[in-house]
This record gives structure tokens, sequence and C-alpha cells, in this order.
């Protein structure tokens, strides 16, 4: 894959060859770009209208993203026009992060993982691989969201009404659960592995199950993980 810079963009990080930086893109002091990478990507009406032909005209559309200082973006990775990626963030490789998408700072998101519309991360939270999070989704700080976990906006899909799931500062959401449009799952709940999440779970709160309940709270939680790891 042959690389690009937009004339437009100020990159004051490292861009690997083979990567792609569309528009007025900005890239803060530290950061590093990998190959393969597309940074600004224009947004699917401007695609759609502009049918553009070239890489020039690509450019040309795009209005540009905001990477800030220190972040490292892997190979593999497409960032939309719009996107806000604040100081620190680490993308694993093939995150797609879609137009109007904010990344607090030192936020990790794992390979294949989607921010598939707007959607708002804080500070110090940690979504691992292959995690879907759909327009509307927000996330508070320090969050954690195991692998292959399913967040959902639309109750009775396809439907014109979208709402989005919020998961409030310092939850834990287990490998493989889902979680359906418009619940809130409050602040230092668990949600444990495989559950399906149907309507809101009260902060501190552990739930299991389909659909998940509550069987226990955070605390018991925090002394069994206490437990296992010096055993």
């Amino acid at each position: 894959m042959l690389g690009y810079v937009s004339p437009r963009a100020s990159c004051r990080g490292r861009i690997s060859h083979g990567a792609v930086i569309l528009g007025s893109t900005e890239i803060g002091e530290g950061s590093y770009i990998d190959f393969n990478t597309v940074v600004g990507y224009p947004s699917r009406d401007k695609v759609l209208e502009g049918r553009p032909s070239s890489i020039n005209q690509l450019d040309e559309l795009s209005s540009g993203a905001k990477i800030g200082g220190g972040c490292v973006i892997r190979s593999g990775c497409v960032i939309y026009e719009g996107v806000e990626l604040m100081d620190g963030v680490e993308l694993g490789h093939g995150v797609l992060v879609r137009k109007g998408s904010r990344v607090g700072r030192s936020v990790r998101i794992g390979s294949g993982s989607q921010l598939d519309g707007e959607v708002e991360i804080d500070e110090g939270s940690n979504i691992q691989s292959m995690v879907y999070l759909p327009h509307l989704t927000k996330i508070g700080k320090k969050v954690f969201i195991g692998p292959l976990v399913c967040v959902t906006n639309d109750r009775y899909p396809p439907s014109r009404k979208l709402t989005g799931v919020t998961i409030e500062d310092e939850a834990v959401i287990g490998a493989g659960a889902l979680l359906l449009a418009g619940v809130k799952i409050g602040a230092r709940a668990v949600v444990a592995a495989g559950s399906i999440v149907v309507r809101d779970v009260e902060p501190g709160q552990l739930v299991m199950g389909s659909p998940a309940r509550p069987v226990s709270v955070r605390e018991i939680f925090e002394e069994k993980k206490r437990s296992y790891e010096m055993g």
C-alpha cells in the first residue's frame, strides 16, 4: 500500500511508510501511526456524494481527525474524520473508529474492535479485542470490557429509534456479554461473562445469566479476585 500524507495535515508524530493521513488531521508529538492505516477517512455521505476516484479526491473530501500525543495506532486501523483521540490512546490492529467518536486519555482498545458511530469513552478505560460499540454508546472512566462483548442500540431492529447504552465509571463487563439497547450499567457494577443484560444494573451490583439478574455485589467480587490472585 502506498502512503499519503495530506498537505493540510499537521503531523508531529512518527508516520510509517504506507499510512494514509487525510484532510486537516492533527497528530500530536510522540504518536506512532503504523503502516496500512487510514486516519481522517471521509464520512459515508461525503463518499457517496463525491464518488472519489483518487487519493487526492478522497483527501479533498476529508475534514481530518485529531490524534493526541503519545498515541499508538497499529496497522489495519481506520479512523474517520471528526474523531478525537486524546493523549496516550493505544489501538490494537484493525480497529475501526467512525465519525464523531471521542476517546479519552490513556484508553486502550484491542484488535478488531469497532466504534461504529458516535461513541464516547472516558479516560483510562480498557476495551479488549473484538468488542462492538455502536452509535450512541457512552463509557465512563476506568471501565473494563472483556473480549467479544456486543453492545446494541436498537430494541426492535431495524427501527428508526436508536437508544445508546451507558456504562458508568469502573464497571466491569465480562467476555461475551450482550447489552441490549438503552440499558445503564451503574458505577462499579460487574456483568459476568456471557450474560445478556436486558435491564439497568444498579451501581456496585454483580449480575449474571440470561437474562442477567443480581447475584452478588462488587465487594464480594473483589474479595474473590484477591483470593484467586494470591492462590
